[in-house]
């Protein structure tokens, strides 16, 4: 079993007991430098992946053997497993034909926070927590409140004026409460608060500056590695993910440096960040690992990686990866939404098609070889936020006869066949 043993920061390599309390700061000895975020340690782990308790059927569980193990039980909706989708269509047009898609809205709640949230609820459960909380914009508030349902457990999520709608009616749907706050910033005040004197079980940072969320989730993040290696004929070249604070990026490295570690991959596929404000771009070209406030120089339409400023987890797995940042702007962001609906049947979230802008600029600068095969992961469906990707409906005036639909069609089919 994979009983937590302790936790080591993934910058200083300082250790620390099984009881340390994580209430989102990290490593102590690295908080006034450059605060950083733990990793759990797992004593006499097993070397495989396969999971030898049969834990969860059809679902990430199945690479169980290199999770944390709970005894209260796994809380699982069937996450994980999504499909790695061949993309040519939309490859050819960016210059890079080996292009794959992993599609993450096919998970339970059209998002790939469902791996974070199988693992941390399992963990809030086994903890004896009545109430679980996360600071969020959306996913991560519909996917906890989800998870927190069925666990039996009371949900609040704390988000701020201007949250996509749509993501907020899920959230109320499975039963969460929502804390809307004026100020964005109050948010950390209140769960901080919430977390000392009424025991929430906090999922998501409270404090500033961000060192990522709570770090047992993040290992599920791994399976993200686990299930594109297994779905892969040829280990990729690149993998490119939209980021905020970093913690799929975080959690795909550890699992593709794990999967080094066993033996079961001869390199680490390199990664890619595609950010809205630059605080990774700056970072690396400084050569610091303090991560730098950015100027907030326009309102991005991605909202769930719209920060100003990222994470050293996020750094870290880009310079261990031989990695690169790639800002994106709204409308790289919206054209590619529509292209790779158009192309592909995958309408994605906004924030989900930052990875293809960021593949169309490495290609244009020849970063990425016209030959590399590359992974885009694609975090959530297009559904979440339509009410910040389509500006209005566009409303078609009724065909009056068949006739008239005919023409239409009959003109429609002849212009698609000469383009």
């Amino acid at each position: 079993m994979n009983i937590i043993a302790g936790y080591r920061c993934i910058r200083c390599g300082t250790r620390y007991p099984a009881d340390l309390r994580l209430d989102t700061r990290g490593c102590p000895k690295c908080l006034e430098t450059c605060p950083s975020n733990l990793r759990p340690l797992y004593p006499g782990r097993s070397n495989s992946l396969a999971d030898t308790n049969n834990h969860a059927g059809k679902s990430l569980w199945q690479y169980a053997s290199r999770l944390p193990s709970f005894a209260g039980g796994i809380v699982s909706l069937g996450e994980g497993l999504t499909p790695l989708v061949p993309a040519g269509r939309i490859g050819q047009t960016l210059g890079v034909p080996h292009l794959f898609i992993k599609d993450e809205s096919r998970n339970p709640t059209w998002s790939h926070k469902d791996r974070f949230s199988t693992v941390v609820v399992s963990a809030a459960l086994s903890q004896g927590a009545k109430v679980v909380a996360t600071a969020s914009s959306g996913n991560a508030g519909a996917s906890l409140a989800a998870y927190a349902a069925k666990a039996g457990l009371e949900c609040i999520v704390v988000t701020f004026a201007g949250a996509a709608g749509a993501m907020i009616s899920q959230i109320r749907a499975y039963g969460a409460s929502v804390f809307p706050m004026a100020r964005k910033t109050d948010r950390w005040a209140l769960l901080e608060k919430a977390a000392d004197q009424l025991g929430w079980f906090v999922t998501s940072p409270y404090h500033h500056p961000v060192i990522g969320s709570h770090p047992i989730g993040i290992e599920g993040y791994k399976t993200l590695a686990y299930e594109i290696v297994d779905q892969s004929d040829d280990l990729p070249d690149w993998c490119i993910l939209p980021v905020c604070y970093g913690d799929a990026l975080t959690g795909i490295c550890a699992g593709f440096q794990e999967l080094l570690e066993m033996g079961r991959i001869s390199r680490v596929p390199r990664l890619v960040a595609a950010e809205v404000h630059g605080s990774l771009s700056a970072a690396l070209e400084s050569g610091c690992d303090k991560i730098e406030e950015q100027e907030q120089s326009f309102k991005t339409v991605a909202v769930s990686i719209g920060t100003t400023r990222s994470t050293y987890q996020a750094l870290k797995a880009l310079r261990d990866t031989g990695g690169c940042a790639v800002r994106v702007s709204n409308d790289e962001i919206r054209s590619m939404q529509g292209m790779l609906a158009a192309k592909e049947g995958i309408f994605a979230e906004l924030a989900s098609v930052a990875p293809l802008v960021a593949v169309q600029r490495l290609r244009e600068r020849q970063v990425i070889a016209q030959n590399d095969r590359v992974v885009a992961i694609v975090t959530a469906s297009g559904l979440k936020d339509l009410d910040i990707s389509i500006e209005a409906p566009r409303r078609e005036k009724p065909f009056v006869s068949v006739e008239d639909a005919w023409k239409r069609a009959f003109e429609r089919t002849k212009a698609d066949e000469s383009a």
